[in-house]
């Protein structure tokens, strides 16, 4: 507002309003139709889009570091805590109950930390997204897929730090694929959990 080039372009719409009283002024300075733009109307590609989409919303991840820091530590203690309460569990009744209730934790801490944690996002974002959207800056899609793909990665080192902790503690089946299966299982249910979040950001 205070640069040179907005004095400028202040001055030029000054001028322009005082000739013609601001309207129906054929001039340069009004908006003509854009070269380039496709019938969907956006000026960039579905690619472009989603690409830009995805650079800006991975810098928004990073540039808050202690978020990041915050979540793997809160997850890491909680993991510890599940682990200390049904550590070294051995297969009789009473530890195949155990075992039963520490699965039952594992879901519910991966359900409700991640619904919470993004439950907010979009609705943080709404007022920039709506002005850009309205701009024809970028499809629903692009914007999507772009905000979700770029904070994926914790998505995906929240279940493999509880995983990490909490399965060796319990005593659960030994082998590297009984770990992997139950790793996978996990991150399906928390991003499953984060989709749900998300749906109830969008609402």
């Amino acid at each position: 507002a205070v640069s040179p080039i907005a004095r400028d372009i202040l001055e030029t719409a000054s001028a322009i309003g005082g000739q013609g009283g601001g309207k129906h002024v054929d001039d340069p300075y009004f908006l003509q139709p854009m070269e380039g733009v496709d019938g969907t109307g956006y000026r960039a590609s579905w690619w472009t889009q989603f690409y830009c989409i995805l650079w800006r919303s991975w810098l928004s991840v990073l540039k808050d570091p202690m978020l990041v820091k915050v979540r793997l530590l809160q997850t890491a203690m909680v993991a510890s805590l599940i682990g200390s309460i049904y550590f070294g569990q051995v297969l009789d009744q009473d530890g195949v109950m155990n075992i039963n209730g520490s699965l039952f934790l594992f879901l519910t801490n991966m359900t409700f930390q991640n619904v919470f944690a993004v439950i907010n996002v979009f609705s943080a974002e709404l007022p920039v997204f709506l002005r850009e959207k309205r701009s024809r800056l970028y499809r629903v899609d692009t914007y999507f897929l772009g905000k979700t793909i770029a904070e994926l990665p914790l998505f995906i080192a929240v279940p493999f730090v509880f995983t990490s902790i909490t399965y060796p503690m319990i005593g659960l089946k030994a082998g590297v694929s009984h770990y992997l299966v139950t790793l996978f299982i996990v991150t399906l249910v928390a991003n499953v959990s984060t989709s749900f979040g998300y749906l109830i950001s969008c609402a």
